[in-house]
């Protein structure tokens, strides 16, 4: 039987395509695709020694436990700190929630500080913000989601370290099935007019762990809660110089510039610090111009100019054409990568099987789907609930092929909304 089926998909592969693609392989045919898990995780525990970690001068001593690993080393949005930044792997939760309990243990001698931050993700590409729990341990994200993931930021001096032991999370009971969204949406096609300083600080690294290189290209946001990982693009602005007409998109990979705390970019309710300023305006903007908080920033300093973003010497100069700090319009965008409703035609995300039908089980795959590529979609339907890169999805899109008929890839593996930015159901 199953060399019938290698003689079969090696036939069709010479017959298929989909948009253009190579037909899938036997040697590829099962992918990462298997079917859904049936015990939903509540309880586990973070793993501080993994591999597969994005993280920075950190440190595991003999029984395990993670700290700094050079407390000489620096970034700007720490003045005068040893820091490392440790993002654990995703995990899958196996339904959705939006509520969680974090329980840290750690040694936390004083000058010394961890920085515990969660997000949660519904479907792949989108984010909510980072959140950091209460003194209780209690979170709760700005919508419901299928996969989590923790963010250490150890900061110290060269006296002391922190160095945490254990991180637990416990998955309690969605509080809501639609929330006013407080998340990376929020953000997304909001524009405000900001004043733009250029970072420079070759050969610094960010808060992230980037390296900054000669004419790098990103920006710096004054709040944790959009910092995207090291070389990510999770979390990015659209800036525009009316003086050049020239317009960048640009990954957040520092804090800065004045703050750490405010995401001006929220509703005020929702704002880390400075609740009573309108959405939209930087702390530093109103201390500069207004002398609010007597013209001092959150460390105390008193800030010499309204900047809201920091800008790297690439995006400012060979970007946006700047050649001063100056006032840019700033675009905060979705961290879906596309999609939205309506739409004929998908983007994947990563590479998947095409198959005969909706699901794993008795469904031979037909051809691929590549990274960043687009194809034409029909509609999406209900089919085999499967998991995969951490995902759960049920959503099946249908997709032309080229000689003829259909094929279905699941949703999990498209850009956009649950349904990869199809709005048309099948049979409909």
């Amino acid at each position: 039987m199953r060399t019938t089926t290698r003689r079969l998909i090696q036939g069709l592969c010479a017959l298929l395509a989909v948009g253009g693609l190579t037909p899938v392989t036997a040697a590829t045919a099962d992918g990462g695709e298997r079917p859904a898990a049936q015990s939903p995780a509540a309880d586990w525990r973070v793993d501080l020694a993994s591999t597969s970690a994005d993280q920075h001068n950190t440190r595991h001593r003999a029984d395990g436990r993670l700290t700094i690993g050079d407390r000489r080393a620096r970034t700007a949005s720490a003045p005068g700190r040893a820091y490392a930044v440790y993002t654990a792997p995703v995990q899958s939760l196996g339904r959705q929630t939006d509520s969680f309990t974090v329980r840290r243990q750690a040694q936390v001698p004083s000058g010394s500080q961890v920085l515990t931050e969660v997000r949660g993700s519904a479907h792949p590409g989108t984010w909510t913000q980072w959140t950091a729990p209460d003194a209780g341990g209690r979170l709760r994200l700005s919508q419901a989601v299928s996969v989590l993931q923790v963010r250490l930021t150890l900061l110290g001096d060269r006296s002391g370290s922190p160095v945490v032991s254990d991180v637990r999370v416990h998955a309690d009971p969605s509080r809501s099935t639609a929330r006013a969204a407080a998340g990376a949406s929020a953000a997304a096609s909001v524009t405000y007019r900001l004043f733009a300083t250029r970072e420079g600080l070759t050969g610094q690294t960010t808060a992230n762990g980037h390296v900054i290189q000669p004419r790098d290209h990103f920006v710096a946001l004054p709040s944790r809660r959009m910092l995207a990982s090291n070389g990510g693009r999770e979390y990015q602005v659209r800036l525009c110089y009316a003086r050049t007409g020239r317009c960048e998109t640009a990954p957040v990979w520092d804090v800065g510039p004045w703050n750490t705390k405010d995401d001006y970019w929220n509703p005020s309710g929702q704002r880390q610090m400075w609740n009573d300023l309108p959405q939209g305006t930087p702390q530093a903007q109103a201390a500069y111009q207004n002398g609010y908080n007597g013209g001092r920033d959150e460390f105390g300093r008193r800030v010499a100019n309204p900047a809201g973003i920091d800008v790297a010497d690439g995006t400012f100069w060979d970007g946006l054409g700047m050649t001063d700090n100056d006032w840019v319009d700033v675009t905060f965008q979705p961290t879906d990568g596309g999609g939205g409703g309506g739409t004929t035609n998908v983007t994947a995300w990563a590479e998947a099987n095409v198959r005969a039908c909706a699901g794993i089980t008795g469904c031979d795959p037909v051809s691929k789907v590549y990274p960043n590529e687009t194809y034409p979609a029909n509609c999406w339907k209900t089919g085999e609930r499967i998991s995969a890169e951490g995902y759960t999805s049920d959503k099946w899109v249908e997709l032309p092929l080229r000689a003829g008929g259909v094929g279905y890839v699941s949703a999990i593996y498209l850009k956009g909304d649950e349904t990869g930015g199809v709005s048309r159901r099948c049979g409909t």
